[in-house]
């Protein structure tokens, strides 16, 4: 009997030990699971960092119980109020002007202006036809003497030739233009213009000479025009314009409208002016200096017209001209 109630004991006390064995292995796991350690890496603005021991996860907690400031321009990653990330990392860093600036300006684009910048840039291939200019053709014939009048032989027809083009656009817009090829349709024909002697008569010692339009052109062939911007009048042959009737020139020929210019001493009897604002006049906008005037200065020129009333309704307007000298 007394053998089986020691038996009893030791079974006894060792359930009991067992017991409290693992009593105390449970309590050991439940605070070790309220309190983990955590090995946090905090990075400071300077580069430098250093690695704490804490069971604290809040990013603020951490940085206090190791007496740790965040300065008015610094800032913290993660914030204060936040826990610790997955890496365990805490970063300090420097607030810089130039960081407030981009950001700032970031915020002040909006949506519409960025698509407002946006551009698209397109190539099409176009074909146009376009006209070729015919040339002028000057026969002279004024030395053999068989002829009296200027005449045009033949009508100048322009030609026509296809371009093709390469042409780039920018939000509709053309930008560049290069040509791919060029094909001639239709050749030109030129123009052929027959100058005869200058046709002199006499009346009342008056002295007339004729010059066509393409005689004159012809006549400058070659020389390069002074291009000057002058003040541009007109006059008539009355009292009131040139203080006599009868129409003769400075250079002993009658004054002709839309032909005889009166300019400046700095341009001699005969110079030759082309003035393209008026190159729809039945001049073609050619004109020759025959007169002169006690007003005018070397950067006026007055225009011979019919009549007062035509000089008047002309005005005056500075033109652009090519003076061939």
């Amino acid at each position: 009997m007394k053998t089986d109630e020691k038996l009893s004991i030791k079974i006894i006390r060792k359930i009991v030990f067992i017991s409290i064995i693992l009593i105390c292995m449970l309590t050991i796991g439940v605070k070790a699971s309220k309190s983990d350690v955590n090995y946090v890496t905090i990075v400071f603005p300077e580069g430098y960092e250093t690695t704490v021991m804490t069971t604290s996860v809040k990013v603020s907690d951490i940085l206090s119980e190791n007496h740790m400031i965040i300065l008015p321009d610094e800032t913290v990653y993660p914030d204060l109020n936040s826990n610790i990330d997955l890496a365990k990392t805490i970063t300090i860093s420097k607030i810089t002007a130039e960081k407030e600036i981009i950001s700032e300006e970031v915020e002040s684009v909006t949506t519409e202006e960025i698509l407002g910048k946006y551009v698209t840039v397109t190539e099409k291939i176009i074909v146009e036809q376009v006209e070729i200019p015919y040339e002028t053709i000057i026969k002279d014939v004024s030395k053999e003497g068989t002829e009296t009048k200027d005449k045009v032989l033949q009508e100048g027809v322009n030609g026509l030739k296809e371009i093709k083009y390469k042409v780039k656009y920018q939000d509709d817009e053309e930008i560049e233009r290069n040509v791919i090829s060029e094909v001639v349709i239709k050749e030109p024909v030129d123009k052929i213009v027959q100058i005869s002697t200058k046709l002199t008569s006499r009346g009342a010692g008056a002295r007339t000479t004729t010059y066509s339009p393409e005689a004159l052109q012809a006549s400058v062939e070659g020389v390069e025009p002074k291009v000057i911007k002058m003040n541009t009048s007109a006059y008539c042959s009355c009292a009131k314009c040139t203080g006599k009737t009868n129409g003769i020139t400075s250079s002993g020929a009658a004054a002709k409208e839309w032909h005889t210019i009166a300019a400046g001493a700095a341009y001699p009897i005969g110079t030759v002016i082309y003035i393209p604002a008026l190159a729809d006049k039945p001049n073609g906008g050619w004109f020759v200096v025959e007169d002169r005037g006690g007003a005018i200065s070397n950067n006026k020129i007055d225009i011979y017209m019919n009549s007062h009333q035509s000089a008047i309704i002309f005005g005056r307007k500075t033109l652009e001209c090519y003076v061939y000298q």
